[in-house]
């Protein structure tokens, strides 16, 4: 028979799973994402207050200085970081969260190796936990230094690196077998715990920024699985369920951003994505020279004013330069015009899966505006009068439809060129993120707008006003 205290706990670990389901679930929607949130916050509230009435706690003062420094640290770096930075954020949180299981599975093996000889079941799920937390916690420091351009975006390589990798991934499982072999001897499991670490920034130092929403989505998994394998080790049930809940969802994301780029994750993970030497957008080839139209933002304005139907497609760049709420005005004097704006979003555009879809939610962007599908997208884009590219480069590239030799061949991307007329908002002619050059500026019906996204918007929404009402509507 449990006791009143068990079963206060086992009712609210019950809860909790079901608010951090349901969360889940809205979070699958950006019109239910804010209520989705707030259930999963809830859920884990209420779940950390039962493990709070635990007999094993041994010390609230302990813990209570622990929650007011993170919670502390939390507030702040929540309230500070910018909107554009916020990739760089959820890599940091994941990283930290791998990094937490990791610690918790080890000390958790020390306290079980003083009283005795650990069992295999216990064991493996200790080395399971140290292991994948550890990766997960240097490969996430690696992501978050590449995002915050501390790192170059570009692979990062040497000789041998996939042989190292190989030998310190066997190296894991060999010390592993004799830890739950030989009854729990600390020193392989800190020798795990060790080699984890560096094979977790191995692993992601070779990826290139135009897979950071893949790896990011990624890394999220692995903290997840170690968290179900920590609460394994401590027997708690609610850090089971909350840690296959987010494994499951990182995997099925990173399964459908490899889709979204028609690419494998073993591809992903070493395939040195953007290590090719790419030209600049003054290379031809070897062919004819290539010329780039540039217009004014009076020009774009007209087009603008005069178009039925117009498809925005958003980019990291738009979130670079703060855009998000001047992009929201420039459709507003569209509409206002009788103007019909979608904004069409790829999948991995941005730094994190669903950036975008963030970005724009901050500026109060209709719901129903945005388009995440790629072929939706390209049939609304058939219809348009102009297609408005803001920041966006690599999802837009059609070399991805045209050149077998591009690295980005064969992904699914926005084809801008079906639109009558094609602008190009953007702050130089250099490549993306991905480093490869993009023909679509070479396009006869593309026009580039050079300049800092956020005034060019600006400019092009003063424009509009400037006209008095002239265009179709």
């Amino acid at each position: 028979m449990l006791g009143t205290r068990e079963s206060i706990i086992a009712v609210c670990y019950i809860v909790a799973s079901v608010l951090l389901i349901l969360g889940l679930k809205r979070l699958s929607s950006p019109a239910t994402a804010r209520s989705g949130n707030s259930l999963a916050a809830i859920g884990v509230f209420l779940a950390l207050a039962a493990t709070l009435l635990d007999r094993e706690i041994v010390s609230y003062w302990e813990i209570g200085v622990g929650v007011a420094i993170g919670a502390a640290l939390g507030i702040y770096a929540a309230r500070r970081v910018q909107m554009t930075a916020m990739p760089q954020m959820v890599g940091l949180l994941n990283g930290l969260g791998g990094g937490t299981a990791a610690l918790v599975s080890l000390s958790e093996f020390l306290r079980l190796a003083r009283e005795g000889p650990v069992g295999a079941s216990e064991a493996t799920s200790v080395v399971l936990g140290t292991a994948i937390g550890a990766v997960s916690f240097t490969g996430s420091i690696i992501a978050f230094a590449k995002l915050q351009e501390l790192l170059s975006g570009r692979p990062l390589q040497f000789p041998l690196q996939r042989a190292l990798n190989a030998l310190l991934f066997l190296a894991i499982l060999a010390l592993g077998a004799l830890l739950v072999v030989g009854g729990g001897n600390p020193h392989f499991l800190w020798g795990i715990f060790g080699v984890a670490l560096a094979l977790g920034a191995l692993l992601v130092l070779p990826i290139g920024g135009g897979d950071m929403p893949v790896v990011i989505s990624t890394l999220n998994a692995l903290t997840g699985m170690a968290a179900a394998f920590t609460g394994v080790v401590l027997h708690n049930q609610m850090l089971v369920v909350a840690g296959v809940l987010v494994g499951a969802s990182g995997t099925l994301l990173t399964i459908l951003m490899g889709r979204a780029m028609n690419r494998s994750l073993g591809n992903v993970l070493f395939g040195a994505f953007g290590a090719e030497s790419a030209a600049g957008p003054s290379a031809s080839a070897g062919g004819p020279p290539r010329t780039i139209r540039q217009t004014t933002a009076e020009d774009t304005a007209i087009a603008l004013a005069y178009a039925r139907n117009v498809v925005i497609v958003p980019g990291y760049g738009l979130a670079v330069a703060e855009g998000q709420h001047a992009v929201r005005e420039l459709s507003q004097e569209l509409e206002k015009r009788g103007v019909n704006v979608k904004y069409a979003i790829h999948p991995v555009a941005g730094r994190m899966p669903g950036h975008l879809n963030v970005i724009l939610s901050d500026a109060q962007v209709e719901y129903d505006a945005l388009v995440g599908d790629i072929d939706e997208g390209n049939a609304l884009l058939q219809s348009a009068d102009v297609a408005l590219v803001v920041g966006a480069n690599d999802t837009v590239n059609p070399a991805a439809l045209e050149d077998r030799t591009s690295p980005i061949y064969g992904m699914p991307i926005f084809d801008v060129r079906k639109a009558k007329s094609t602008i190009v908002l953007k702050r130089s002619l250099g490549v993306g993120f991905a480093g490869i050059d993009n023909p679509l500026f070479y396009q006869p019906n593309t026009a580039m707008l050079l300049g800092d996204a956020k005034q060019t918007l600006k400019s092009l929404s003063a424009e509009l006003k400037s006209m008095n009402g002239a265009g179709h509507g």
